[in-house]
């Protein structure tokens, strides 16, 4: 049977679109992944397919003395993932990006492994940048970031197929929610955001009598409340109920996060992430919002966030639009590029 090796990390970000595609080869090719300690160790563990560990330099924005000692660390994080690419040998690699999936790539180009790695942003990341010229091809969600690379091509954003398989009935019965008010989804990514879950908290009493609230505020967020109709989670393992069951949605604007809200056909408010940033997500954001496809609040307007979920409610427009919008997920596409390397 001929090989897949998967590698992508540092954030959920990079990993659960791995997830979806490895899901769909399964039974076709064997697949293994190549990570960190990270956030994508646990999300593979769950897979239950093999996983080569490496320890892998992350780049600081702006001047640190921890950057000095990146070229040393890579040096040996690349070794680490020859090792593990000779170990599997795989037929391709595959790359969602994020800084743990350069060594691997850099180390397949060394062994002359084809590979081809995936951006989902509509500006590329620093990662993806410095692995494109080792890539067969740049795969991108976005139309115009191909055109930003000589080997690019446009496929789509990798999607997971169970989030279409939600019930909006009994997901609502799930969170105990009783069908009579609209529902508000709210979370801030895998982790929470704490800009979110404050400006929430702050106003959830007045919401709550209107809508029902559903708030995923990440892990150790969770904070005392007797507010009928606020029910609080600290992540949801199955999406698609949550998002079954929501009206509207208010979210960080990772590129994920995006093209799933669309594809759900979901009207949203993105809240682009602020601070320590390429600004990616406000990139992001802003092209959805141009189109009319969602709308947006800056993390220093949260204290509108009541109001924008009025407007928002109010919004036929944003409803119209989506209806007739056609993003969908680039699974297809993608696989047909992985594919290619195993006949």
């Amino acid at each position: 049977m001929k090989k897949v090796l998967f590698t992508g990390g540092g954030s959920a970000g990079h990993v659960v679109p791995n997830i979806a595609l490895i899901n769909a080869l399964k039974g076709e090719a064997d697949v293994c992944y190549i990570g960190t300690d990270g956030p994508e160790k646990a999300l593979v563990s769950a897979q239950k397919i093999p996983y080569f560990q490496i320890s892998c330099p992350k780049l600081v924005r702006g001047f640190s003395l921890g950057n000095l000692k990146i070229p040393a660390a890579f040096l040996r994080a690349e070794r680490q993932a020859r090792e593990g690419l000779l170990a599997f040998r795989p037929d391709v690699v595959f790359s969602k990006g994020g800084y743990v999936a350069l060594p691997v790539v850099f180390a397949a180009k060394k062994l002359k492994i084809p590979c081809l790695t995936h951006e989902s942003d509509l500006s590329p990341g620093l990662a993806n940048r410095l692995m494109a010229g080792k890539c067969r091809y740049v795969l991108t969600s976005f139309p115009e970031t191909a055109e930003k690379f000589r080997n690019g091509k446009y496929c789509g954003s990798p999607l997971r197929e169970e989030l279409f398989g939600g019930d909006r009935e009994a997901a609502r019965k799930k969170y105990g929610f009783s069908g009579k008010k609209k529902v508000l989804l709210v979370f801030g990514g895998g982790s929470g955001s704490r800009a979110i879950n404050d400006a929430l908290r702050k106003c959830v009493s007045s919401l709550a009598r209107k809508y029902d609230v559903l708030h995923l505020c990440g892990k150790g967020n969770v904070a005392e409340s007797n507010i009928p109709g606020y029910v609080q989670r600290e992540f949801e393992r199955d999406m698609a109920d949550a998002y079954a069951a929501a009206d509207l949605v208010v979210s960080r604007a990772g590129s994920n996060t995006v093209f799933e809200l669309l594809a759900l056909k979901k009207p949203a408010i993105l809240v682009p992430l602020e601070g320590r940033t390429r600004g990616d997500q406000a990139e992001n954001a802003s092209y959805f919002q141009k189109r009319g496809l969602c709308r947006v609040l800056r993390q220093s307007e949260l204290g509108f966030l009541p109001e924008a979920v009025e407007d928002a409610f109010a919004d036929e427009a944003l409803l119209s639009a989506l209806a007739v919008s056609d993003f969908s997920g680039g699974n297809a596409n993608i696989l047909h590029e992985i594919r290619r390397f195993l006949v």
